[in-house]
């Protein structure tokens, strides 16, 4: 029970709800509620089996396609940077069935929920379990996804208290902490690159 409570507390941290919710918003802006509840169930569904490849294959299968975390990190800040951008520009999100693109894997699931924080301690967890252990974390690491998928579920609550200037101040910050984390994300990839 202790190794589910820590587990879970570590993932749901990990997996910052918050920040996720405010990018599902900013990402999201101009869809329905039927819509964007469509969106959260498909990036919660995504996140899941995202994690759970990496929780339980993601060693061997980074071995196999020989990427490293470090490449992993460049190639997600990356795709941050373009949503970042994007979203300091004001550009709205369209509805999946209007832009002809789903955003709910990319950017939303990954590298924005999974990003390489969350893609690294997946890979050291998973590694680091064995038999019942593993089971739990797999438990617990679910749970956690779960409940990131429950609030943006009721993103429209949400925005319905932060109200329309609320909402839009929160996309501008969001854009630029994004577009500093996606820098600090490439630059650790790329010395951690050259490093080694």
């Amino acid at each position: 029970m202790n190794l589910f409570v820590s587990i879970f507390i570590k993932f749901f941290v990990l997996l910052a709800p918050f920040f996720v919710l405010s990018m599902f918003l900013a990402l999201t802006k101009g869809m329905d509620r039927a819509a964007r509840r469509a969106v959260a169930v498909r990036v919660t569904l995504a996140v899941i089996v995202a994690c759970l490849v990496l929780f339980f294959f993601g060693n061997g299968l980074f071995a196999v396609l020989g990427i490293t975390v470090d490449s992993f990190r460049i190639g997600a800040g990356a795709l941050l940077f373009l949503s970042a951008v994007s979203l300091v520009h004001g550009k709205p999100g369209k509805a999946p069935s209007e832009s002809g693109e789903d955003i709910s894997v990319v950017p939303l699931a990954i590298p924005i929920t999974v990003g390489p924080a969350s893609t690294g301690a997946l890979l050291v967890m998973g590694a680091g379990l064995e038999g019942t252990e593993r089971l739990v974390g797999c438990a617990a690491l679910v749970a956690a996804v779960i409940c990131v998928g429950v609030i943006l579920f009721m993103s429209h609550h949400v925005q319905r208290v932060l109200g329309k200037m609320g909402i839009e101040i929160l996309t501008k910050l969001t854009g630029l902490i994004l577009a500093a984390l996606a820098a600090q994300i490439i630059f650790t990839g790329i010395v951690n690159f050259l490093g080694t």
